[in-house]
């Protein structure tokens, strides 16, 4: 799904307040202030997979001379390409004939790769061409960037016009970062009558464009964990647009330092913030990471996705 401008300098805001990924992790293992403590064992190793594994989607296999590497973490957008990962254990390009290419010495192409994994390397047992995989279905954001307030009496409306300008929307969402206990914001297009037609692709003009970036055709989404009411007179200071301000858990701040504390763990691919969780990408969690991080941070507050899962899932 194609994200529409608005919602990109929405999701700025987000960024400005801060992205874990890429930033060093502090290594304690210390649970984030308002989360439970755990005796548990932080993971030190990633696991070995008890049976056959696969990469779910095409990823991008790449030697530069050291050997076939998975590369589950990430390409760099470079001719030739660069990335790393677990190592393939007996991967021979010849067998691969066709379906990959070579540039400065490097050989890459994209696979569906099924084996067996030690933890530390992964023994192919079936690889399937790209090209020949079909796509995964697009991720639909609609329900997580939904308005959860009921809609107001009268339907949502502009109350101001002279504070529902692209101006005051950033400054709305600069007041929104510097809130107690501030935690996340977005906006919900749902409202705007050409959103359906811009999701499925069948609206694409330049009064699309337009209206998809009119501030009087959207919500401001806020979540905090103090009053949401104080929060809303505060936001309406500069706001006279739709707006729902709702209650969360965790503050982004709170959120931040449990992804900072994950990123330097074993198999560790990245993560961030989300609503009002953290996502968090491994290697591979035999659900031994889940458990470890409910037990440190509460249930649900850490959402652990793995980048090899078992085959057949």
């Amino acid at each position: 799904m194609r994200t529409p401008p608005s919602l990109l300098a929405a999701l700025a805001a987000l960024v400005l307040a801060g992205s874990s990924c890429g930033t060093e992790g502090s290594g304690t293992g210390s649970p984030a202030p308002g989360h439970p403590g755990s005796a548990a064992a932080r993971p030190a190793h990633v696991p070995a997979a008890p049976g056959e594994v696969t990469t779910r989607y095409p990823v991008t296999v790449l030697d530069d001379g050291d050997g076939a590497e998975l590369c589950v973490g990430g390409v760099a957008d470079s001719l030739p390409p660069q990335c790393g990962g677990p190592r393939l254990v007996g991967w021979d390009w010849a067998d691969h004939a066709g379906d990959f290419e070579t540039r400065s010495g490097v050989r890459w192409g994209d696979f569906l790769v099924t084996g067996t994994f030690d933890g530390t390397s992964l023994t192919p047992t079936e690889v399937v061409p790209g090209d020949q995989v079909d796509p995964p279905a697009p991720q639909d954001d609609q329900d997580r960037f939904a308005t959860p307030c009921p809609e107001p009496e009268g339907g949502w409306r502009v109350l101001d016009p002279g504070k529902t300008t692209q101006a005051t929307q950033d400054r709305t969402f600069e007041a929104a970062q510097r809130l107690e206990g501030y935690a996340y914001s977005w906006v919900d297009q749902s409202i705007n009558p050409v959103w359906d037609d811009w999701q499925d692709g069948t609206a694409t003009d330049s009064e699309t464009e337009q209206s998809l970036n009119d501030p009087t055709l959207l919500i401001i989404n806020v979540k905090v964990t103090g009053d949401p009411v104080a929060a809303e007179r505060t936001l309406r200071e500069t706001w006279g647009g739709s707006l729902c301000v709702t209650q969360a858990q965790h503050t982004q701040k709170e959120l931040m330092a449990i992804a900072d504390d994950l990123f330097d763990l074993p198999g560790s691919l990245g993560g961030g913030p989300e609503d009002d969780w953290v996502d968090f990408e491994v290697l591979y969690d035999d659900g031994s990471y889940q458990a470890w991080a409910d037990a440190t941070y509460g249930a649900g507050t850490v959402v652990v996705t793995s980048a090899l899962v078992e085959a057949g899932d």
